[in-house]
């Protein structure tokens, strides 16, 4: 596996193991995903060999929406949260889907037209900055988008603060492997096969050596539940999937 970079320089982040300047991770991450939006579905199902569903569902399922919520989906791309999110809400509920990504808000429309969904509204938004008033949802997901937000600490505050007091954050992310074995095999995959995989099916292998060096440089399980608790969230759970390649962070604002 490539060596992972020290900590950035003042005024540098990581987009994957490359330190960039801050004022340009965006810009670099909204190009990888403009890459592979068209394709992002079929890559998901081929990369994961289609275990994201049930990464998926369990975060639904732990979400607990009920009937009359309100519910925002951030990083939401192709829609599939906020798909069963609106099954769950009711017609007395509300789900509104979020992404930095305009081709990836395309897609979402598109996916979410396709199953009858039309009643999803789809905000172009940074996860940093969230354009909504304080309180305004009962439950917040945010599924395998945020690795790739510059500023983690300050998207995690500004999901924290859209809560209503008692309302619930999830992210569901890649995480790290609790087994030495597991992540050595994890790692031959994740820098042999994915770059493979993308330049074969999306011609694309770059996006995919970046998303999986973007894995690497998220933080682990306890790292970002300290991150949660300094956010403002208490009572965070992490639920750990398929041996900790996925980990589901669950917490509460109780303020």
């Amino acid at each position: 596996m490539p060596q992972q970079p020290p900590g950035s320089r003042k005024g540098f982040t990581h987009f994957g193991f490359e330190e960039v300047p801050v004022a340009d991770k965006q810009k670099r991450v909204g190009s990888v995903f403009s890459s592979v939006a068209g394709r992002f579905d079929l890559m998901n199902d081929l990369m994961s060999m289609g275990v994201h569903r049930i990464w998926k569902r369990f975060a639904v399922d732990l979400a607990g929406v009920r009937k009359g919520e309100r519910v925002l989906d951030v990083a939401g791309g192709t829609g599939d949260l906020a798909r069963e999110f609106r099954k769950a809400a009711g017609p007395s509920g509300f789900v509104a889907l979020a992404d930095i990504n305009a081709e990836m808000l395309d897609q979402g429309r598109e996916r979410l037209a396709d199953k009858g969904v039309v009643d999803v509204p789809l905000i172009q938004a940074n996860a940093e900055k969230l354009p909504f008033a304080e309180g305004s949802f009962d439950c917040i997901t945010i599924g395998f988008g945020l690795r790739n937000v510059t500023d983690k600490d300050a998207a995690l505050a500004s999901m924290t603060k859209a809560l209503k007091p008692g309302g619930r954050l999830l992210v569901l992310e890649f995480s790290k492997p609790l087994n030495a074995n597991l992540s050595k095999v994890y790692d031959q995959y994740s820098f042999k096969l994915l770059p493979l995989m993308g330049r074969l099916v999306a011609n694309d292998a770059d996006s995919y050596r970046y998303l999986a060096e973007s894995i690497r440089m998220h933080p682990d399980q306890d790292t970002l539940k300290g991150m949660m608790e300094n956010a403002g969230l208490s009572r965070v759970q992490v639920y750990n999937l398929t041996g900790g390649i996925v980990a589901v962070h669950r917490g509460y604002r109780m303020e």
